[in-house]
């Protein structure tokens, strides 16, 4: 009997440390809204890998830093403003159908109309250099191939605004909603798991199916049917989930009128109407909410330092789309196997050492992988195929395990952030750190890179000054992520007490 018991609590034990969610409603609910994450996570990977194969091979690595400064950044501008609008006038369920059923219009869109035609409503490039004359040259040169393929270019801004918006506001605003603090810091680490089987099984349906179509078009239907497939299972497991937790859990009356009934009117105060210059100053006047948006910019501007330096040296090694695409398939694979790997130790990063050691792991483990690769680039590569190879496979590592600590470590804990916060804050502060900062950060890096490119020619020519730079983001980033572990533990107790107090 004795030894029974024993075992019973070994079992408990590990059960604890790999999967600690209790009873059937905490299974349930935690396998519903993670399925939703799951098929953001793929239809996310099919549209990034294939956006990037459209643009790098048509139109160079460098064209993505001109791309996120004069087409992402307004439109996620545009975009925060009508979303913005939309929060303050809309339900929780219409505001999520809204925002996400039109991102998988346009995909289907593309591929049945928009693409097929590409040749006939595209200037050829030839056209466009004449057109710009003298201008033709350095950065000109990159606007003309953009210009050339602005079919290309338009998938790729979409795309991109869908990143920020599929994980950052449709999920994670949906799960900050219905998640408590304690079920957070259980549920996140393992949100990221299991999403972490999407880019494995995306990227191998591109490396055994898609990359083996006869050519480019036949292999991006392929994609837009899995991508579509996803959209409706992403807005189908919201609508079974957000009913669920509105039908078994027991909220107060005024909590669920605040989050989940979208039917009646309940009497409470209506929702703050701010415009886009009020949100800003609103996030201006939080410490907190800036806090989180050094983390978020920070990010966005030290993957992006990299991430281009590399993207051109795999150009350079795969200038046919079929090849590049077959590459950043099992790439993305890779990263979703290393998530599923490295997220149990996030687990117990987080769980056992805290939050702040889990928001400092990422930029210390890119400051230490980011040395020798650009080491490798000062080295020299024009002259050595064997040099690229090995540039190439260095990035590959560093930008592999920068975005498995993103998944394993940095958005757990990122938006764990938000919880304590009030639901003011959550809405208005979140979509704009969200959506305009992680585009600041992103579009910030292009920003530099494009100044750098004109003045250098290339990106690998102004390796050196990139990475004084990325340097200077993580130093930032990891200050701010120890000020706001102070807050968030602050914030945390006091939402603790005010539930005794309630």
């Amino acid at each position: 009997m004795r030894g029974g018991e024993v075992g019973q609590q070994e079992y408990s034990k590990i059960r604890h440390a790999i999967f600690p969610i209790y009873g059937n409603h905490e299974v349930t609910k935690f396998l519903l809204i993670g399925s939703i994450k799951f098929f953001i996570i793929m239809a996310l990977t099919l549209t990034r890998d294939t956006k990037d194969t459209l643009v790098v091979t048509q139109c160079g690595a460098e064209a993505i830093a001109f791309l996120k400064i004069y087409g992402v950044l307004p439109c996620a501008a545009g975009f925060i403003a009508l979303y913005s609008k939309m929060a303050s006038i809309m339900g929780k369920k219409t505001l999520f159908f809204t925002t996400c059923i039109p991102f998988f219009l346009f995909f289907f869109l593309f591929d049945a109309i928009i693409y097929p035609n590409a040749s006939a409503i595209q200037p050829s490039l030839s056209t466009v250099q004449s057109f710009l004359g003298s201008r033709a040259n350095a950065g000109g040169g990159i606007v003309a191939n953009i210009l050339a393929n602005w079919t290309s270019a338009l998938f790729y801004i979409v795309s991109e605004i869908y990143s920020s918006v599929s994980v950052g506001l449709l999920f994670w605003q949906f799960a900050n909603d219905v998640v408590s603090v304690d079920q957070a810091r259980r549920f996140y680490p393992l949100f990221a798991q299991m999403s972490g089987f999407a880019p494995i099984l995306a990227g191998q349906y591109v490396v055994r199916f898609t990359s083996k179509a006869p050519d480019f078009r036949e292999s991006f239907h392929r994609v837009t049917v899995a991508v579509t497939f996803a959209g409706i299972m992403i807005n189908l497991f919201y609508y079974i989930s957000s009913d669920y937790v509105k039908k078994h859990e027991s909220v107060d009356e005024e909590a669920t009128k605040n989050k989940m009934n979208n039917t009646s009117k309940p009497k409470k105060k209506s929702k703050p109407k701010m415009s886009l210059i009020q949100s800003a100053k609103f996030l201006a006047s939080s410490e907190y909410l800036r806090m989180i948006c050094v983390l978020v910019v920070g990010y966005g501007l030290s993957i992006n330092l990299t991430e281009i330096t590399w993207k051109s040296l795999l150009k350079k090694k795969y200038p046919n789309a079929l090849d590049y695409q077959r590459f950043i398939g099992n790439f993305s694979s890779a990263v979703g196997l290393a998530t599923c790997i490295v997220i149990f130790f996030g687990v117990q990063v987080i769980r056992f050492l805290g939050w702040k050691i889990g928001a400092l792991a990422t930029p210390t483990l890119m400051a230490i992988l980011a040395a020798p690769f650009f080491a490798c680039i000062f080295m020299g590569l024009s002259d050595s195929p064997k040099r690229l190879d090995i540039a190439v496979i260095i990035g590959t590592i560093l930008s592999l395990v920068s975005k498995t600590g993103k998944y394993s470590l940095f958005d757990p804990t990122t938006q764990m952030a938000y919880i304590p916060l009030d639901e003011e804050s959550k809405v208005k502060g979140k979509a704009a750190i969200d959506v305009f900062g992680s585009r600041l950060g992103k579009s910030g890096g292009s920003l530099l890179q494009q100044f750098l490119v004109i003045t250098f020619g290339t990106i690998l020519d102004a390796a050196p000054v990139v990475s004084v730079i990325f340097y200077i983001v993580l130093i930032a980033w990891i200050a701010a992520a120890s000020r706001l572990s102070v807050l968030f533990l602050e914030k945390t107790d006091e939402a603790v007490q005010d539930k005794k107090t309630s």
